[in-house]
């Protein structure tokens, strides 16, 4: 079976389909999610990509990310991959959206329309160790602090968008 994603026109209207590698190696723009799961102490679960990842693996990023499938919905997408890749499950919303485009050592682009999604749990996970290597709970200050002193070893998604979601869950 093919993995299809949904390609998307700015404003986040559907307009078509692509095989997901397709979508990836052309640069189009295509609907994504980003799972933000954060501690009921406040600190954030991170996980770090499987090595063997198509792109950006071995990077620390935020708790889950993924394409939802063509007719699912993305709030629904969103709660399998976190069951699937993570091993928990919690309640989610939609606090934000960005398009965003970064091409990669390997030729595959990302340009997605990436919906954020946050929750709280303090579920210990259980990883799928073809998608996650490695998962932490991490302080915000300390994230921060490490993500500006070494960038490097985080995904491009999660560093444009991590600033706006701790915005975004202070104005709510």
């Amino acid at each position: 079976m093919n993995d299809e994603v949904i390609l998307v026109d700015r404003n986040d209207n559907p307009i078509g389909t692509a095989e997901k590698m397709e979508a990836h190696r052309s640069g189009r723009l295509h609907r994504a999610f980003s799972v933000f799961v954060f501690h009921p102490d406040g600190r954030l679960l991170l996980q770090k990509r499987a090595d063997q990842k198509y792109h950006s693996g071995g990077l620390w990023s935020n708790s889950c990310c993924s394409h939802p499938r063509p007719g699912e919905d993305t709030l629904a997408a969103a709660h399998r991959r976190l069951r699937e890749e993570m091993g928990i499950d919690c309640a989610l919303e939609d606090v934000h959206q960005f398009i965003y485009h970064a091409k990669f050592a390997n030729g595959l682009t990302e340009h997605e329309y990436d919906h954020v999604l946050v929750g709280t749990s303090d579920a210990k996970p259980t990883i799928d160790p073809a998608e996650v290597g490695d998962w932490r709970w991490a302080d915000l200050l300390s994230l921060k602090a490490d993500m500006h002193a070494d960038s490097d070893k985080y995904t491009h998604w999660f560093k444009v968008s991590l600033g706006d979601v701790i915005a975004k869950l202070r104005d709510h």
